[in-house]
Formats: C-alpha cells, structure tokens, sequence
C-alpha cells in the first residue's frame, strides 16, 4: 500500500484520483543553465511524503539538494554545483569542486589525502607513477544515464534511476560506478545500490567512501551524533574529546575535526548512524553494510559559514592510501572483479522516530570492535 496525505492506498485507488502520478510525486530530468553549473542533468525526485532529492547525473549520479516537507536534511557549500568541466581533481582541488549535497562519492581507487604513488602495476614505463588527489576523481565525473521513472510492485510504486560513471586512462584504471537509486512512494528514504567493476585488464588499488553531509537546520546547536561506538580522539590530535557527540552553534575561525569510528552493527551487517535535532523534531539517518565499509569516520565543520557534518562510511581508516598500505589494508580490483554497496539516507521525523532510531543504536555495543 501507498501512503500519501495520511491515508494508505491501493494502486488502483490511488491512480483513480490523479491524472498521473507526477501529479503526488515523480522524478523529473531538468538541465542547470547558469554560472558554473552550466549544464548539468538534474533528476529531481518527489517521493509524495514531503520528500524531495536532486540526483546529479553529471557528479557522478550523486545526490544534491535533499529536504523534509520544505526544510533542508542537507549541507551545501559555498562552491555551487560545479559542473565538470569547470573541475580540478589534483592537490586540493576537489575542495573548489565540492558542492556539498547529501551523498558525495569519493574513489574509486582512492579516497582521502592524495599523494604520488608508484603505477608500476600497469606495466608502462611512459607512466611510472600517478598523482591522486584529495578523494580521488570519480565525484567530478559525469554519468551516462541509463534511464529512470516509476515501477508498480504490487501496490507500492518505486521512482528510480540508473547511471554508469567511467574512470579510466591510458595506461592507468578502467574502473565503473554502476548505480542504481530508489526511493518508495510515500516515504523518506533513498536506498543507494553501487557496484564497483574492474573492467579493464590490469589489477587496480580500489578505495571507496560516501560522503553523507548534513547542515542547518539539522545540524544546530544541541544536535546529536547517534553511532555505535565507542568516542574517540580526533585523528589529528591525541586525547578524548568528550562532547563532540552533541554539536555546537557556529564558532569563528573553527578548524574542521575528524573522528574515526569502528562502528557495532546489527547481525546482517547493517550499521545505523544518524545525526538528530530533538528541538526541531528532525534527524538525518545513514544505513550502510559494514562488511564492506568497516569503517566511519565523522567530519565536524562547525566553522561560520561552512557549518557542516559528514557522516563517512568508507573501506579504509581517516589517513588515507599510504596507511592502508602499510596496514595491508588496500583493497585490489582484478580485471573483471567487483564490490558492492548499499547505503540508505533518509529522514527521521517526530520524536517517535527518533526515539525509535535512537533504541536502536543503543541496541548494539558501544565498546571498540575489530575491523575485520
């Protein structure tokens, strides 16, 4: 059944009273036509519950613009949408590239602080190494779009869209980002299904991490971090922080932290994480699947204007490639292998759904766990 206005209803019965369904809710294909969004594809989704997203075919099928019956679930930055030809991958680049938006995908052989790194699994000696740069380049790059619209299960309706986004080079990866997006009439989550594809025919270093941004009015004074784990020292600095759970009002001059996080999950490998604004009644929830992401690392941003958090479910630890290697810890993609992901991001209204998504942290163990 379709749940719409309060009321839940049958396919038949629901498609008695609209011309079309476009009409409670749909997703909809639109072409940005200004500044340094200049043509960029936009879907936009409606979910009918007051639910809406942006995804943005030409940022890596990413997802943009989200907000609850007119209120933001998401940070946005002061860069805009940049379109990708206006984007710079290497050094810090990504930093005047990053729009902000409720995912942003980071990879897809490398995500972090980038550096310079041998290639000599590529077998050319025209390219003996390879520059990577902050979060790597697959968030710059546009998809091919595959199709999207609307599909009847029964009595529930799913909008959906799927899209192939391409890194590859001469002498260097050939990696695909196979993307599916789904949201469930009359609710307020979108379901992420990736799989990461060696399609090339050399092994291949694969790092993958969403980037799950949250901002005002969520993020406010007295907001909470709910995860299932135990609190930690920021990554750069020694000692515990105590507090940095509960988030404050913006600060001037704030240093951005980062908290890496070996999160608890529930016995089918799902891992809950939300931020929540109990004065506000509204929350930002993150389901992803631990065994391929063991870690989570929480970017707090709580400077005047770039008031921000990220929640960052990610395959490696917050320092990057060069740790991972050390730790044996960087994953490989032979030719012709794949990984795959799930992540749910939706929204939690009322304080009975919080208070619900909150038992359920609780539920699982706080105390350190091993990564796997």
């Amino acid at each position: 059944m379709t749940r719409l206005f309060g009321s839940d209803l049958a396919r038949a019965a629901l498609m008695k009273r609209v011309g079309r369904l476009e009409q409670v809710a749909g997703v909809r294909l639109v072409t940005l036509g200004d500044g340094i969004s200049r043509g960029v594809r936009v879907l936009e989704f409606r979910s009918g519950s007051g639910f809406e997203f942006d995804v943005l075919v030409d940022r890596a099928f990413d997802i943009g613009r989200c907000a609850l019956s007119g209120r933001s679930l998401t940070w946005l930055s002061s860069a805009d949408v940049v379109a990708p030809w206006y984007s710079d991958p290497m050094g810090l680049g990504w930093l005047r590239s990053w729009g902000g938006g409720m995912v942003v995908t980071c990879g897809l052989d490398h995500t972090l602080i980038g550096g310079r790194d041998s290639a000599e699994h590529f077998h050319q000696a025209i390219q003996p190494a390879v520059e990577y740069g902050l979060h790597g380049r697959i968030g710059m790059l546009p998809a091919r779009l595959l199709g999207y619209g609307e599909t009847w299960e029964g009595d529930d309706c799913i909008l959906w869209a799927e899209g192939v986004v391409r890194q590859a080079a001469v002498y260097a990866e050939a990696l695909e980002l196979r993307r599916r997006i789904e949201v469930t009439v009359g609710t307020s989550a979108l379901r992420i299904s990736d799989r990461v594809v060696n399609v090339g025919f050399e092994s291949t270093s694969h790092m993958m991490l969403y980037h799950v941004n949250v901002g005002y009015p969520v993020l406010d004074e007295g907001a909470r971090l709910l995860i299932p784990a135990a609190e930690v020292p920021p990554v750069d600095a020694a000692g515990l922080v105590p507090g940095y759970r509960v988030m404050s009002a913006p600060i001037p001059h704030w240093p951005e932290q980062c908290f890496e996080h070996v999160v608890h999950a529930e016995p089918d490998g799902t891992a809950p994480v939300a931020l929540v604004n109990d004065a506000l009644g509204l929350g930002v929830y993150e389901l992803f699947d631990h065994r391929a992401m063991p870690f989570h690392t929480l970017w707090r941003m709580l400077g005047e204007g770039t008031y921000g958090v990220a929640l960052e479910p990610t395959t490696n630890r917050d320092a990057g490639r060069f740790d991972a290697q050390a730790r044996k810890e960087l994953q490989w993609l032979a030719p012709g292998e794949e990984r795959a992901y799930r992540l749910e991001v939706g929204a939690l209204q009322g304080e009975a759904e919080i208070s619900a998504f909150a038992a359920r942290v609780a539920a699982l163990p706080a105390g350190p766990a091993s990564a796997g």
